[in-house]
């Protein structure tokens, strides 16, 4: 089986190539080909699994066919990458980390939140990366159209629909914040995160909790009862027992940039450094290291790793009061295990439940079919199928019904070229407090990023 990783020069790549270093069931992938415009990142990102694999850097490591690791090619070449291939991970930036510093530096200067996927940031972002991400699915359906794409390109759910247009139901969005919040409630709630039934329900990143059911009985109840269970886990530190108790339900962390929002504003203005000048920064020295040869690639990897996953959301911290991350927190939701357990269920028919992102069907009846939400699905070789969902209170509603519309102008825009229509979806958003700011924004955004010109009058 093969599988194409289109931003395969990606520094997370190695995340999803140990998981699949630990699958030698029968119909494993047994190719991986990594693709990417930057061939020096590929090279990179190939020693790294060459180590992983246990190969000599630079190396090729031993045959599938043999009990080996998966087979590692690399291309910059679309066509190539893609011809034949049973799985598509797309994981690509447009534009790298330094348009995403430039993102947040500029909403900044407005006074409002530059993030990737929320707010201002995530619709500059949107707006550069739809384009590329349909043209990527328009050459999926001609070159590999019996593949399944599996999309983890931020901002994750708009990027999704937009290729659902032309995939269909054969693109699936994956994300790992809600799985590893699911995880630290279980264990706060003193049960295995493996055998519990999570209700999860929103939009990408714009989610809540709603239940945890062990045994099918929900225990949520429970915890949000007990103001010392919820102070044990990152987003009970994060929005604080008494929000919790009030809203009775976790919400995503990436909520915390809307329900403590001048916080997020002030603590990202005087941090040191933005997250995306931090990746930026920390990611080249990483790239330069393995330039250089100064250390095993592995070695290089796995610290830079660590440093990454402790300083997740530091600003969101710093302005909770909250101080470092525990260490019980630092485990990932684990995409890279999600984008597996999505591959062998579709190939096997390995059933299973995964919180994903897919077109919304009568899921949420506030929302259209098409939209692409963010739930509980049964997953089988017919692919992803979401679960029907308890509507959602009238805040939560309100909120997704509102950052749906502006993926919805963000999707217009970038069919339409209509500078009118971005700004009508930066200024519609939530965080977005002025139609001047947004006006300023989008000029500002179009003179820092080549892949805006597009947004002409």
């Amino acid at each position: 089986m093969k599988l194409t990783i289109l931003g395969g020069g990606g520094f997370r790549v190695p995340l999803v190539y140990g998981a699949l270093l630990g699958d030698r069931a029968e119909g494993r992938v047994t190719r991986v080909v990594l693709h990417d415009l930057d061939a020096g990142r590929l090279s990179a990102i190939r020693r790294v699994l060459a180590e992983q694999a246990g190969g000599p850097a630079g190396g090729t490591p031993a045959p599938p066919e043999a009990g080996g690791a998966p087979v590692v090619t690399v291309t910059t070449d679309l066509d190539e990458a893609l011809e034949g291939a049973d799985f598509v991970f797309s994981a690509i930036r447009v534009g790298g980390l330094e348009g995403r510093a430039a993102d947040e530096r500029i909403a900044l200067a407005e006074g409002v939140l530059g993030q990737e996927t929320v707010g201002a940031g995530g619709i500059s972002y949107g707006l550069r990366t739809v384009p590329v991400a349909v043209e990527i699915a328009r050459r999926v359906a001609a070159r590999a159209p019996n593949a399944w794409v599996i999309n983890f390109t931020n901002p994750a759910g708009l990027v999704t629909e937009a290729m659902s247009r032309h995939l269909g139901d054969r693109v699936i969005g994956i994300c790992d914040s809600p799985v590893g919040l699911g995880r630290r409630v279980a264990r706060a709630l003193g049960a295995d995160p493996d055998g519990v039934w999570t209700d999860y329900v929103g939009l990408n990143h714009l989610g809540w909790l709603r239940g945890l059911h062990v045994a099918g009985r929900d225990e949520l109840p429970r915890l949000l009862a007990d103001s010392e269970a919820l102070g044990s886990f990152e987003e009970g530190r994060l929005f604080g027992a008494d929000w919790l108790q009030s809203l009775g339900a976790i919400p995503n962390e990436y909520l915390h940039y809307y329900y403590f929002t001048r916080e997020a504003v002030r603590a990202a203005r005087e941090a040191q450094q933005t997250r995306g000048a931090f990746l930026r920064d920390q990611q080249q020295r990483f790239y330069d290291v393995m330039d250089r040869g100064e250390e095993p690639a592995l070695a290089a990897w796995d610290r830079t790793r660590a440093e990454r996953e402790a300083t997740y959301m530091a600003e969101n911290r710093d302005a909770a009061g909250v101080g470092e991350r525990d260490a019980r927190d630092l485990e990932s939701g684990g995409y890279e295990q999600v984008a597996l357990a999505l591959m062998r269920a579709i190939a096997r028919n390995e059933r299973t439940t995964l919180i994903l992102n897919v077109r919304n069907g009568t899921t949420l009846s506030a929302l259209d079919a098409d939209a692409v939400i963010e739930v509980p699905c049964f997953v089988d070789a017919g692919g992803a199928h979401p679960v029907s969902a308890a509507p959602l209170p009238d805040h939560a509603t309100g909120l997704v019904c509102g950052v749906k519309a502006v993926e919805r102008e963000v999707l217009a825009a970038a069919e339409s070229g209509s500078p009118a229509t971005a700004v009508k979806a930066f200024a519609l958003h939530p965080l977005v407090d002025s139609v001047q700011v947004a006006r300023r924004l989008l000029d500002a955004y179009r003179s820092e990023h080549a892949g805006l010109a597009y947004l002409r009058p």
